[in-house]
């Protein structure tokens, strides 16, 4: 058996579940792997796997070799056992129709929003003519928002395979956009394999070229509608003696050193939508502790509905509610649905916190001051308020530590925040080693402050 890996979300032509029996799965990757394992008198069986992760689970033996679209780069044939290419496909920009004659090239896009895969690379084309000044990179992590943010207007074009663009293309009603017929760069898919397993890769090389000579794989091709003249020069260029098993390198990715400022900005994001949401948490909580502590009946329940559905769904879905659900009524940045989604998420467990903590003050004390003759202002200002305070003060920190990790979901909705940077740092170099040192740390310099300065806090206010 010929165990590989691929991703089926990323959908056809490369891998998808079959329509007509979904356990199952089809493409031209599947049907290429499935030669693969014919010609070496085995059985292909697939095994799904995220596409980010296929290099480090090809190390840890997860399946024997991976192959969804897998780029070709001199940072992969270092790191692993990597196949001739048996693909070659062109980097193409999409635009909307109305843009078409404006935004011709990467050059025409100087201060625009262009959207890609992240750890692609088209993301590595972006962050160079980003550092040039030209453009702004945004980074997703599927191959299907980039393409409706487009025609929703939320970026002005698109970076990506000319595959992907074309099945994006053919999904897509009426004019929403348009491919752009120069190509900003070409690259080639191969099938990675763990490093030391150079034997399975050379008799898959050999397996390789005997389906380009006999028409194997143009015939794949051709059924999957992706065969083109560029596949039969491929093939020329690999089938020639004097190439050997030399591999046709992409692009360098950038160097692990160059990823550093991007993880410092990187960082600066997390903190700034952490501190965002936060700010905004503790105001939606208090006001609704204050509902439900001194709320009519009517108040209250709105204010326990509140509560309960939010912290009874998911963040993630919260998230894709308000930056794709309500695309369609209102047009949210990323960063600013962001922080209203961690904000508001939070925001109900803040209100559990002050609610308990307001509940928490002995009601002796109440009793005495409305005696005295305290309205409920000056109680909740001078003898409810500071006590309650010192109750949520540690309950509060563990949350906002809690929201810098969870800060990390934004990704979903296109914010290149620190762990999503670091994913795309350690895929581009096939190592989580130093790329998880160097984000653990960021963490522990982000969140260990903070934890000081709330025990400095609780001692100081202790009461003695």
């Amino acid at each position: 058996m010929l165990r590989w890996g691929g991703d089926a979300e990323g959908g056809a032509p490369f891998v998808e579940a079959d329509p007509a029996d979904p356990s199952q799965v089809r493409g031209f990757d599947v049907e290429v792997a499935r030669a693969i394992a014919q010609g070496l008198g085995r059985e292909s069986r697939f095994v799904q796997v995220q596409w980010s992760s296929i290099d480090q689970s090809v190390e840890r033996a997860d399946f024997e070799i991976g192959m969804s679209g897998v780029e070709d780069t001199p940072a992969r044939e270092q790191q692993h056992a990597v196949t001739i290419p048996y693909f070659e496909f062109r980097e193409v920009l999409a635009v909307r129709r109305a843009d078409q004659g404006r935004f011709r090239t990467l050059a025409d896009l100087r201060g625009r929003r262009v959207a890609t895969l992240g750890a692609t690379m088209a993301y590595d084309i972006l962050l160079a003519a980003r550092d040039s000044g030209r453009l702004i990179p945004v980074s997703y992590d599927d191959d299907v928002h980039p393409y409706s943010d487009l025609v929703a207007g939320r970026v002005d074009a698109v970076l990506l395979d000319h595959i992907i663009a074309q099945r994006a293309l053919a999904r897509t009603p009426g004019d929403g956009f348009v491919i752009q017929p120069e190509a900003a760069a070409t690259g080639r898919y191969v099938g990675v394999l763990a490093h030391g397993n150079t034997a399975l890769r050379d008799s898959v090389n050999v397996v390789l070229r005997e389906a380009m000579r006999d028409g194997t794989l143009e015939r794949i091709y051709r059924r999957w509608n992706v065969w083109d003249e560029k596949q039969g020069e491929l093939f020329a260029r690999v089938l020639r003696p004097a190439d050997g098993d030399r591999h046709l390198a992409a692009s360098a990715p950038a160097a692990g050193l160059n990823y550093l400022p991007s993880l410092l900005r990187a960082a600066g994001v997390t903190a700034l939508v952490s501190v965002l949401s936060m700010m905004l948490a503790v105001l939606v909580g208090l006001k609704v502790a204050a509902g439900r502590v001194y709320g009519s009946a009517p108040v209250r329940l709105v204010m326990v509905l509140y509560v309960e559905v939010v912290r009874g769904t998911p963040v993630l879905l919260q998230l894709f509610v308000i930056y794709y659900g309500l695309a369609s009524v209102v047009r949210l940045p990323a960063l600013l649905a962001a922080v209203l989604g961690l904000g508001l998420n939070y925001g109900a467990y803040e209100a559990e916190i002050y609610r308990g903590a307001l509940e928490a003050v002995s009601p002796t004390q109440l009793e005495a001051a409305r005696t005295l003759g305290f309205t409920e202002w000056q109680i909740l200002r001078l003898i409810r308020g500071p006590q309650a305070l010192r109750y949520a003060l540690a309950p509060m920190t563990n949350d906002f530590v809690a929201l810098l990790k969870d800060s990390s979901l934004v990704s979903v909705i296109t914010v290149v925040e620190l762990t999503k940077q670091t994913a795309i740092y350690a895929t581009n170099i096939g190592s989580w080693i130093v790329p998880g040192i160097l984000c653990a740390a960021v963490y522990l310099v982000l969140s260990l402050p903070l934890s000081h300065l709330a025990r400095r806090l609780e001692r100081r206010w202790s009461v003695a």
